[in-house]
């Protein structure tokens, strides 16, 4: 399973129902499709740019699509990669997870009146992929050893999007803190794949200000 689609369970609660809004969760998304190129060795950062290092497909379609895109045009910085995988990102990954039978669709409506979509797990419990997730950051964040990359660029977008907060409730506030800032600038992997993770959770951080900003400034006009 990809980066992207266990940082979108993560980010739904038991009911479907989204733990975090629209802005973070998007951009957490972009952000996650940009990792799951770089962890696959698609895709590097030099320069402050977004470069191909190899344009074979990774055989995940909305990991390819990402891709195709960057491959398409001129190097770019992470922040503009972010901003644009994030606009599609959302239902592409629902409905790739909801015809692979980890999620299931549910409409009702809030007060009586206003429609909405849930996605709760097909079976009922939370999806053994998303429990996998969960206890390998829980373990990364309870620990003080090495941290895989890909466990090291979940907990990067659970802490760029303030996810942590629901997904590590339960822990001491100030540890997983102190843990997730530790791991994003640890030495626990190769000095180029721990940049490229830190770079990539930078400029998530700055698109979900960058949104917020703009909406604020758009509501008060």
């Amino acid at each position: 399973m990809s980066l992207a689609e266990e940082f979108l369970l993560l980010a739904y609660d038991e009911s479907g129902a989204p733990l975090t809004d629209g802005t973070r969760l998007d951009n957490g998304l972009g952000g996650a499709l940009l990792l799951d190129l770089a962890l696959a060795k698609r895709v590097d950062i030099e320069d402050k740019r977004v470069v191909v290092l190899s344009p074979a497909p990774t055989g995940d379609p909305l990991v390819d699509h990402a891709l195709s895109l960057i491959i398409g045009e001129k190097p770019r910085k992470p922040g503009h990669w972010v901003t644009k995988l994030a606009k599609q990102a959302r239902p592409r990954l629902l409905e790739k997870l909801v015809t692979d039978g980890v999620l299931t669709v549910e409409k009702d409506r809030v007060l009586w009146v206003f429609p909405r979509t849930l996605y709760p797990p097909a079976t009922g419990e939370l999806p053994a992929v998303e429990v996998a997730a969960r206890e390998r950051m829980r373990s990364a964040v309870l620990g003080n050893g090495p941290v895989e990359p890909p466990t090291a660029a979940l907990c990067a977008l659970v802490a760029a999007t303030e996810l942590d907060r629901k997904v590590l409730g339960d822990l001491d506030r100030r540890q997983v803190t102190e843990r997730l800032t530790e791991i994003s600038a640890g030495s626990w992997a190769a000095e180029a794949v721990r940049k490229t993770i830190e770079e990539i959770q930078a400029a998530v951080m700055v698109a979900i200000i960058a949104s917020t900003t703009a909406a604020t400034a758009g509501s008060s006009a």
